[in-house]
């Protein structure tokens, strides 16, 4: 006899044997001992799990001479001719090739006529999703209600190309893929029993390519071993296989964690000189990510068999989960988009070096961090609050040194670093615009209680006139008295001519220049005058003003509304509050609970109240009112909303 496969030597011959569907054989296998047996089963799953293979046990469990048993004998007649391929009682079709209604309508021609020697006539119906319709609708009413002595087994990659009808008369199986360890275990098994030495990497590298399926498994491995010589060893499958050692692909990875593309380009060119699969490579440095992830994130749960484990381990302490992340999800879609380069080569270019391009700009783990185990999410960072005391002390020490005249240009440092960001801000101070609701009722909703008095931003420059006042305008935010007021000649002195205004430490004047606004305005009111856009404007609208000291605003949040906050936030704003007051100032913000004070709840209580309003508005329109009693209808609870605009 000739050479046979192993995919076909290996078939299984008894429901013990076989791998990764312990849930079918405890289902198949109880029911035959219980005789509780159904007219018709359906077996799907994807290629090579073993839809044909638990059909043909079953039928030689049906019809084995020793009685319908989950373990047939394997020695009586019938047990070898199912194994065989010739029985006469079991009837094993390939619906591909017979989809036509004639063929089905010859089929069951003979389904009311008794088995020859068997218990059962059995018809075994392959890849059964290619009958047509026709076909489909002649077999519905034998496949409901066959003869007692017919069985229907019936398998299909594609069960959802099957009609309802179909489906509603049979018992449906559906077979799982086979982990990649279950390959390996039975790939050991099999190569060991064959007498053919093995490397267990290289059992790995077969498994993956397997993708769940025993029998591709099975054909990779047949493959292999003649491209080895008759050995299979990790060098021989890789080159089988076109796929990259991990090791090259973790030297790609360092070379982008370490934004080199010259030595990314060189390291792409190592990996192209072994003719690889490119869409196999962007999978292998995927898959190096998401190990590096589960360093990250959770170390034990990363199996220590995996190749190169230490050197994942140490990568993964170098990175930022940000970057493991983002990386992962470019090389997925480089993936996806590499039948669209002009070259597979220049795709896997261009996806190298666009993680190189794109970096995470805000970084939500430190690299130190990576690696730690559980690591979590930090804690937006608290700035503590800085006592009046302390404010005093530090701005009488910072006038003095101005006074001396010995830092003039650290004074111009200090100046900068209140006013960082405002490159980011518009050029001139944002124009306050205040609008007022319509009234839409007769009786106005119930005014919000409002914050301690901010006075709106100023479009002029401060004078040294005012400057001996400023700081009672913006201790107003807290209602604390004002401080003590500073010597603007000892200020001054030693500072150059163009810098001894914005220089002044007590030149910040809310007191505004523009006619149409009123002389004072809430922290809401100067919120919104701002116009903060993005994420910080988010973060910022959670702020309750705590209380003004000297030139530092203490601002609270609460610790559910903290999860973007970030301590660039408090730069921002002080750059965007410094440029509206014409002054530097700067922000201290703290964690603990906020009140009714902040503008994302004065804007929800806002809203709410001019929904009160439109609805109290409703209530009284008669128009309304006739036309709910006509038709006796009734309006939906919650749908009311207010006009956009006013009119």
């Amino acid at each position: 006899m000739g050479y046979q496969v192993l995919a076909r030597k290996w078939r299984p011959s008894a429901f013990d044997q076989m791998v990764g569907q312990e849930h079918v054989v405890k289902a198949l296998t109880t029911a035959l001992e219980s005789d509780r047996l159904h007219h018709a089963y359906l077996f799907t799953g994807t290629r090579g799990v073993g839809k044909t293979t638990v059909a043909r046990l079953l039928a030689k469990s049906l019809n084995c001479e020793t009685g319908t048993t989950s373990s047939p004998c394997e020695q009586c007649s019938s047990c070898m001719e199912i194994a065989e391929g010739r029985s006469v009682d079991v009837l094993e079709v390939d619906a591909a090739s017979r989809t036509k209604v004639e063929d089905t309508r010859d089929l069951l021609d003979n389904v009311q006529y008794a088995p020859s020697h068997s218990r059962f006539k059995i018809y075994l119906i392959d890849e059964v999703h290619m009958l047509s319709n026709h076909s489909f609708n002649a077999l519905l009413k034998t496949l409901e209600e066959p003869p007692a002595h017919v069985k229907f087994l019936l398998a299909t990659t594609h069960p959802q190309k099957l009609p309802a009808t179909v489906l509603s008369r049979c018992l449906q199986f559906n077979l799982k893929n086979m982990l990649p360890d279950q390959i390996v275990d039975h790939l050991g098994h099999v190569l060991s029993e064959e007498g053919i030495t093995h490397d267990a990497d290289a059992l790995g590298m077969l498994a993956r390519a397997a993708e769940g399926s025993m029998r591709d498994a099975l054909s990779l491995t047949d493959q292999a071993i003649s491209h080895g010589g008759g050995s299979l060893t990790v060098d021989n499958v890789r080159q089988m296989l076109g796929t990259v050692s991990k090791t090259k692909v973790l030297d790609l990875l360092e070379t982008v964690i370490g934004g080199d593309p010259s030595a990314a380009l060189a390291a792409i060119n190592d990996i192209a000189t072994h003719s690889p699969d490119y869409r196999g490579t962007l999978d292998e440095f995927a898959s190096v990510l998401h190990h590096v992830t589960i360093a990250q994130m959770v170390p034990d749960s990363l199996e220590a068999t995996i190749a190169e484990r230490d050197r994942i381990v140490a990568i993964a302490a170098s990175m930022t989960l940000d970057e493991s992340q983002l990386w992962y999800q470019m090389a997925r879609a480089g993936k996806r988009d590499l039948s669209l380069a002009s070259d597979p080569r220049a795709g896997l270019d261009m996806a190298i070096l666009r993680m190189i391009a794109f970096r995470p700009g805000l970084v939500i783990q430190d690299a130190e961090q990576a690696g730690a185990a559980t690591p979590k999410k930090s804690d937006p960072p608290v700035l503590p609050v800085v006592s009046d005391t302390t404010s005093s002390e530090t701005t009488q020490k910072s006038s003095t040194v101005l006074s001396d005249g010995a830092d003039p240009t650290g004074a111009m440092r200090a100046q900068a670093v209140g006013s960082a960001g405002s490159a980011r801000v518009a050029d001139a101070p944002p124009e306050s615009s205040l609008s007022v609701d319509r009234e839409i009722a007769e009786t106005p909703p119930t005014p919000v209680t409002q914050p301690q008095s901010l006075q709106p931003p100023i479009a002029a420059p401060v004078t040294s006139e005012t400057s001996t006042t400023s700081v009672d305008s913006i201790n107003a935010l807290s209602g604390e008295p004002a401080a003590p007021a500073v010597d603007t000649a000892d200020i001054s002195a030693g500072v150059p001519d163009g810098a001894k205004e914005t220089l002044n430490l007590e030149s910040i004047d809310l007191n505004t220049a523009a006619d149409d606004l009123p002389t004072t305005a809430s922290w809401c009111d100067f919120f919104e005058d701002l116009q903060l856009k993005g994420v910080i404007h988010n973060v910022v609208s959670h702020f309750e003003l705590d209380r003004v000291s000297g030139r530092t605003l203490h601002f609270k949040i609460a610790e559910q509304n903290a999860t973007l906050y970030n301590d660039r936030h408090d730069s921002s704003l002080a750059a965007a509050i410094s440029d509206a007051v014409a002054s530097p100032v700067t922000v201290a913000v703290a964690m603990g609970p906020t009140g009714e004070l902040t503008p994302f709840r004065q804007r929800e209580l806002k809203d709410r109240a001019r929904v009160e309003a439109a609805e109290q508005a409703l209530d009284r329109d008669e128009a309304l009112a006739n036309l709910l009693t006509e038709f006796d209808a009734q309006v939906v609870p919650g749908s009311v909303r207010p006009p956009l605009v006013d009119i």
